[in-house]
C-alpha cells in the first residue's frame, strides 16, 4: 500500500465507522485531492460529507471549527502548508485557545491535514515546512506521519483526540509503499518510535526526512558506524523521554529537520537535550536543517537547499571524529 492508499483507506474506514465525521477542502471532491489522497471518496459518501470548498482557507478551517463546535468530527485538508498561512487566525487564536477561554466547557475536536516539504519543484509558493510553527502553539497537537503505516492510523487516533490535531503530510511521501502492519502494531500517535537500533549516534528527525535518515544509517553501517535512527512522529508533544534514552545508549545526536535553522523544531531539541541529557552527551549536537533561503525552484537548486543522506553521513562522521 502506498502512503497516498494509507490515508485514503484512513478516511474511508473513519467515514464509515463514525457518520460525524466528514472531509472539506479544496479539491477534494470531483478532483479526487490535490494529491489523489480523497479520490473515489466523493462517489462513496455523497457531497454531503465530501465537501468542496472555495479558495477561502481562512473561510473553511472557520466552518470546520464551528462543525467540531457543534459535535462533528470534521477533518480539514488544507492543500499546503503555505497556503495554511491563510487560516492561521482560525487554527491559532480560535481552534486553540477555545479549551483554555471557556475554561473547559467547549473542546474542538478538529482535525487539519496540510501537505509541507520540498522535492517536487513546487517553488517557494507550495514547498516550504512550517511544522515548527504549530508545534509552538499551546491547544494544538501536531504528528508528522513519516511510514505509511502511521498514514495509515494516525487519522483515527486523531479524530479521537477531543482537541485540534495538525497532521502534516510530506509532499514526497505519497508514492512510498510497504507493507500494512495491524492497527495494534502502531505506537500512540504521541510517542517517538525507534527505526533502526543502533549504539554510536543517534540521527534524530520526523516526516519526509525519516528516509534519508535510514538511507544514510545504512551508508554510514558500510563504514562500521551503528547510526540508531528515532522518528519523532509528534512534534507537539515531543517525547523528550525517547530521545534522552536513546541518547543515554549513543551519547552524540545529530538532527535533521527540513524546516529553517533559526528558530527550528531541531533547536528546540537541542534544548531538551541539553536540559535532560546534557552529562550523556560525547560531542556537542549537530543540526542539519534547510538553507535559509525561500525553496528555490530549479531542481538543482532546490536539492542544493533541503538536507540530504550525503549531508548526513559527513554530518554523522564529523560529530564520530572520523573520515
Amino acid at each position: 500500500m502506498s502512503y497516498r492508499e494509507a490515508i485514503h483507506e484512513a478516511l474511508r474506514e473513519a467515514m464509515q465507522t463514525d457518520p460525524r465525521v466528514f472531509l472539506m477542502g479544496e479539491d477534494v471532491g470531483h478532483y479526487g485531492g490535490c494529491y489523489g489522497v480523497s479520490k473515489g471518496l466523493l462517489d462513496e459518501f455523497g457531497e454531503t460529507r465530501i465537501r468542496d470548498t472555495p479558495l477561502s482557507e481562512s473561510g473553511f478551517v472557520g466552518a470546520g471549527i464551528g462543525a467540531a463546535l457543534g459535535g462533528m468530527r470534521p477533518v480539514v485538508e488544507v492543500m499546503t502548508v503555505n497556503f495554511s498561512l491563510l487560516a492561521l487566525d482560525q487554527i491559532v487564536n480560535n481552534a486553540a485557545t477555545i479549551r483554555h477561554m471557556s475554561g473547559g466547557q467547549f473542546s474542538v475536536p478538529l482535525v487539519i491535514r496540510m501537505a509541507t516539504g520540498a522535492g517536487r519543484q513546487l517553488a517557494a509558493q507550495h514547498s516550504h515546512s512550517l511544522e515548527c510553527w504549530y508545534a509552538h502553539v499551546p491547544g494544538l497537537k501536531v504528528l508528522a506521519p513519516a511510514t505509511i503505516a502511521d498514514a495509515r492510523f494516525m487519522l483515527s487516533m486523531a479524530l479521537q483526540d477531543p482537541d485540534p490535531v495538525v497532521i502534516f503530510e510530506h509532499v514526497m511521501l505519497y508514492n512510498n509503499e510497504a507493507p500494512i502492519p495491524s492497527a495494534d502494531q502502531c505506537l500512540p500517535m504521541e510517542q517517538a518510535a525507534i527505526r533502526r537500533e543502533g549504539s554510536d549516534i543517534t540521527l534524530i528527525t520526523y516526516g519526509g526526512s525519516l528516509p534519508k535518515a535510514l538511507a544514510a544509517a545504512d551508508q554510514l553501517a558500510h563504514a562500521g558506524i551503528s547510526a540508531e535512527v528515532l522518528d519523532l512522529r509528534s512534534l507537539r508533544p515531543l517525547d523528550s523521554a525517547t530521545i534522552v534514552s536513546s541518547l543515554s545508549k549513543t551519547h552524540r545526536a545529530v538532527i535533521i529537520d527540513e524546516g529553517w535553522r533559526t528558530g527550528s523544531l531541531a533547536g528546540e531539541i537541542s534544548a531538551i537535550i541539553m536540559e535532560q541529557a546534557f552529562w550523556e552527551l560525547d560531542a556537542p549536537v549537530a543540526r542539519i536543517c534547510s538553507q535559509e533561503v525561500p525553496i528555490p525552484y530549479p531542481k538543482h537548486l532546490e536539492d542544493a537547499a533541503l538536507p540530504q543522506q550525503t549531508d548526513i553521513v559527513n554530518t554523522a562522521k564529523q560529530v564520530l571524529g572520523v573520515q
